[in-house]
């Protein structure tokens, strides 16, 4: 079994990654083989919009023609078991970076017809984590969950599952003094990445660990 987590954030060992670690760990203790990719080390474009993963009896139908440093990538998760994807949210989405990933991950296995659903190899357990420097309630009262079901949903269509775990108020700059800011309170955020956020660490777990032993049953 083996399974891939992207980090989305450009912070290599910010709290997105920090959580994204924790849910490998919880996969490797079912057995599984390991992987974390820092989106922003490699060089790659989004969705050119060359059609041909759509094109009859072509070479490429139902998988990405452009190569760029991200190709390789995308095929190795298509033999992959699970797949975690991470991300802080910025106005109000996924980092640039990650909305480019999933575009080139989930156009090509993507159909125009009515009788087939999907273009990929296999079934892939799915989870997403999100973090923002909002609160839960706020989240909501911003929209969030519907802005991201849409990709949720078609995780769901494409490959069979999708399991999301939101981390919120998160902690951003390690001194709050030195930065312009009187929205948010340094010592709350403190505070949070104290007594909170080893919860989500353990969720964060929770979810590799259920994720490889859905794999089990795929």
């Amino acid at each position: 079994m083996k399974i891939i987590a992207i980090n989305g954030s450009p912070r290599k060992k910010g709290n997105t990654a920090t959580l994204l670690s924790k849910a490998l760990d919880g996969a490797a203790s079912q057995g599984a083989e390991t992987k974390l990719v820092q989106l922003y080390d490699l060089t790659f474009k989004g969705c050119i919009s060359c059609f041909s993963c759509k094109l009859k009896g072509g070479k490429s139908y139902g998988k990405c023609a452009y190569r760029d440093e991200l190709s390789p990538l995308l095929e190795e998760i298509q033999d992959a078991d699970a797949l975690i994807l991470g991300s802080p949210i910025y106005f109000d989405e996924v980092t640039g970076s990650m909305r480019s990933f999933l575009e080139r991950l989930l156009f090509p296995v993507h159909t125009y017809t009515t009788d087939i659903r999907t273009l990929a190899k296999k079934e892939i357990a799915v989870g997403y984590i999100y973090t923002m420097n909002e609160t839960e309630e706020r989240y909501v009262e911003l929209g969030y969950p519907r802005i991201l079901k849409f990709v949720e949903d078609y995780l769901v269509k494409f490959y069979g599952s999708c399991e999301t775990l939101g981390v919120y108020d998160t902690y951003q700059f390690p001194d709050y003094t030195k930065y312009v800011n009187n929205r948010f309170d340094g010592e709350e955020k403190a505070r949070v990445l104290k007594e909170q956020f080893p919860l989500d660490c353990e969720k964060a777990y929770d979810l590799g660990k259920r994720l490889i032993q859905k794999t089990l049953i795929l």
